[in-house]
């Protein structure tokens, strides 16, 4: 039997106890009303996590995977991470722009390697910046919905999906109209 030394620690900010993390959790919890959501929503499953500090302080599963079945979303569910990816790639390249790796007014091509956004009508009259790619007025078009891939494969490469070929399911990330010209929501930028 091996036996396991547990040491508490008493942490004060401003001179206030730091809640338990089952409290912070339960009050988490109540603000988020996750039942209601769901429901309101029609989301059968859904899984929620905490980062402080940099590093995940709790996660747990709610419901189940699929409207009408019975296997319980869990922290091991795997889930399509979808659009949540938009503010964390944002995040990495402003951090980029802040140390002077990346402009948000250069051309993306002049940074690009194994794939350069396609030149056309477009992109003669103004190139796709990184500005425009984050605030969705690049004028990207196809790839508008990423619907993802079964776990068990097969998975294409990021350059399979942006040229639109097999196995991806989208098509190729192209030019629609001239970048800077509109606003559209942009799943491929």
């Amino acid at each position: 039997m091996r036996a396991t030394m547990w040491t508490s620690i008493a942490v004060v900010v401003l001179g206030a106890e730091r809640p338990s993390d089952a409290d912070r959790i339960a009050r988490i919890e109540r603000g988020l009303n996750l039942p209601e959501l769901m429901k309101r929503h029609s989301i059968p499953g859904i899984s929620v996590a905490v980062i402080e500090d940099f590093k995940p302080v709790w996660a747990k599963g709610y419901g189940v995977t699929e409207k009408g079945g019975s296997v319980q979303v869990t922290t091991q569910t795997v889930f399509l991470a979808g659009s949540i990816s938009k503010p964390v790639a944002a995040i990495g390249a402003l951090s980029l722009v802040e140390r002077g790796r990346l402009s948000l007014a250069e051309d993306v091509n002049a940074k690009l390697k194994t794939w350069k956004v396609p030149e056309n009508e477009y992109t003669a009259r103004q190139r796709v910046t990184l500005a425009s790619i984050l605030d969705h007025t690049a004028g990207f078009v196809g790839g508008d919905f990423y619907p993802g891939y079964q776990v068990a494969g097969p998975f294409p490469s990021l350059l399979q999906i942006l040229n639109g070929q097999k196995p991806a399911n989208t098509a190729p990330v192209r030019l629609g109209f001239v970048p800077g010209t509109k606003w559209r929501y942009s799943g491929a930028g």
